[in-house]
């Protein structure tokens, strides 16, 4: 089994690049137990998607008083 690499980190995150598929970059939050995916056509938007992912991430469990799932 492959261990999967850490492209960037954001308020502990881990950014996981999943795939290539028709020039877009895929990507999800790697080490927490919920989904969180995004995707962006460059390394810098796959970065910002990673980082405004996290941020709503965050911000729907806050709204919804739920403690968000910590990166392992």
């Amino acid at each position: 089994m492959d261990t999967p690499v850490c492209y960037a980190t954001y308020k502990g995150y881990c950014l996981l690049c999943t795939e290539e598929a028709d020039g877009v970059l895929h990507g999800r939050v790697h080490g927490i137990r919920d989904i969180v995916t995004f995707h962006g056509d460059s390394p810098e938007a796959l970065q910002r998607a990673f980082e405004e992912a996290v941020d709503d991430y965050l911000a729907v469990c806050g709204d919804a008083c739920l403690l968000p799932d910590l990166p392992a």
